[in-house]
């Protein structure tokens, strides 16, 4: 009984951990075919000069944009400049909708059903003794819901009941069960845990009343006092806490694909319609690179700030358990993560973008960097269903590519300490340090080439002689 229950709950969302790899596919594509369509109706993007960003400071957002042009300068100029063409764009507040509301159907759809296998009504028909009365709703907690017996006048209206689902199981003159359709022998439903359970109980029961055994003596032998139970190591993180790293890793992975895609997707248009030409007569080509990065960074984490506000006040609102029993340091690793790992490869992105000169060759620049995203989520979810973790992802918590994924779960598992946690953070900062100035050196060599797409050997080459 005990494996039926642990499989019921082992489910939870692991079958649908590959959805958000559909997802960031499918919405690449849909997003290609909608550039296509909007550069063939608009034509080639007008070059922003000087003056925009001020124009765009009078129409809205001025605070924000104000504080980034006096701290970051021609830099912040960009980075607005960034932020106002995605956020205004109508695939950004479609996709953002439609992520707000998978976010509460996940939230809300756990609670609905829980909600629903939280309370069992029984039938009753004909005489049932006190003690059997007990064990029948003592076998609730057994399987995590509640017992309701409800006395039924007769058989035909027990199977009234039966039938338009106001009560789950009917027991009749304390023999036999009723129910209204057969079980798979691999179901492992509330109900059908349930009435597994209550058969054995009820036979037990029932057989000791019949042996002749006084009612108080057969109730303490049908539920004996379980016995002491000592285990060689702690137990292993709950069921809760794994849900949410789940989650959390859905969103590292969405956040790193999505806007790593508009980076490359934003370069690669800018050097195709010849704008970053203009930009760069005001502009060094570190400082473009660096504001788009930073615009678009500051977009990925607005769109998760919301995603996660609306799963914790939703979840709050309804009384979802998404959170409890989760340590508060393991979700601001799980955000920590986020933030470095969008800092390492957003740089990456933005110098396989400069390769490249027409949208065509986006499959083609794209595929290579998500190889390392997909391969480090997906060994990370492999490794939440364990309870040690394999020696890949204990590698692969130190791996600045795989880090993002790896280290949280080792961290919400138990199985990484403050100082491994520290080591992490200090190699994927020295990396992030590393990336960007080797890709700014390849965006400000590539950027301005032309005529096919740019390979890496042809820039160092060209450098050597």
């Amino acid at each position: 009984m005990n494996e039926l229950v642990a499989k019921t709950q082992a489910v939870g969302p692991w079958k649908y951990a590959l959805v958000p790899v559909v997802v960031a596919v499918v919405g690449l594509r849909i997003w290609l075919f909608v550039r296509r369509r909007r550069r063939r109706h608009q034509g080639s993007p007008s070059a922003p000069g000087r003056k925009a960003p001020g124009a765009g400071a009078a129409a809205g957002g001025s605070r924000i944009q104000a504080a980034l042009d006096s701290v970051a300068g021609d830099v912040g100029l960009v980075a607005r400049r960034e932020i106002r063409e995605r956020v205004r764009t109508r695939t950004f507040r479609i996709g953002t909708l439609i992520i707000l509301l998978v976010v509460a159907a996940a939230v809300v759809i756990p609670v609905i059903r829980k909600g629903a296998q939280d309370h069992q009504r029984i039938g009753v028909v004909g005489a049932l003794s006190p003690p059997l009365r007990v064990a029948v709703v003592a076998t609730g907690p057994a399987v995590g819901t509640k017992v309701t017996l409800v006395d039924e006048s007769s058989l035909a209206a027990a199977q009234r009941d039966l039938r338009a689902g106001r009560v789950a199981v009917v027991l009749v003159d304390a023999g036999r069960l009723v129910v209204k359709q057969g079980f798979d022998p691999s179901s492992t439903s509330t109900t059908t845990l349930l009435v597994r359970v209550l058969a054995a109980s009820l036979a037990l029961q029932s057989g000791l009343e019949h042996a002749g055994i006084p009612p108080q003596q057969a109730a303490a032998l049908a539920h004996p006092k379980p016995l002491p139970v000592t285990s060689l190591e702690p137990a292993p993180t709950n069921d809760t806490a794994r849900t949410t790293l789940v989650y959390s890793l859905i969103l590292t992975y969405v956040l790193l694909t999505q806007f790593g895609t508009w980076i490359v997707m934003g370069v690669v248009e800018e050097k195709s319609s010849r704008v970053v030409e203009v930009l760069l007569a005001a502009l060094r080509p570190a400082q473009l690179l660096a504001g788009k990065v930073i615009g678009i960074g500051l977009v990925a984490l607005t769109q998760a700030a919301l995603l996660v506000g609306v799963a914790l006040g939703l979840g709050a609102a309804v009384g979802s358990d998404l959170l409890h029993g989760t340590a508060p340091s393991g979700v601001l690793a799980a955000l920590v993560w986020v933030v470095l790992g969008y800092a390492f490869y957003s740089w990456v992105y933005a110098a396989a973008g400069s390769l490249a000169d027409r949208q065509e060759q986006l499959q083609s620049v794209l595929f290579p960097l998500q190889l390392p995203i997909l391969f480090g989520y997906i060994t990370s979810i492999t490794g939440l269903g364990q309870s040690d973790p394999s020696t890949l992802v204990k590698v692969l918590a130190y791996v600045p590519p795989t880090a993002p994924f790896a280290m949280p779960v080792l961290l919400g598992l138990g199985h990484a300490t403050w100082w491994q946690f520290s080591l992490s953070v200090a190699i994927m900062l020295v990396a992030i340090v590393a990336v960007a100035r080797l890709a700014s050196s390849v965006y400000m060599r590539a950027i301005l080439r032309t005529g096919g797409r740019v390979r890496l050997r042809q820039l160092f080459a060209a450098e050597g002689a």
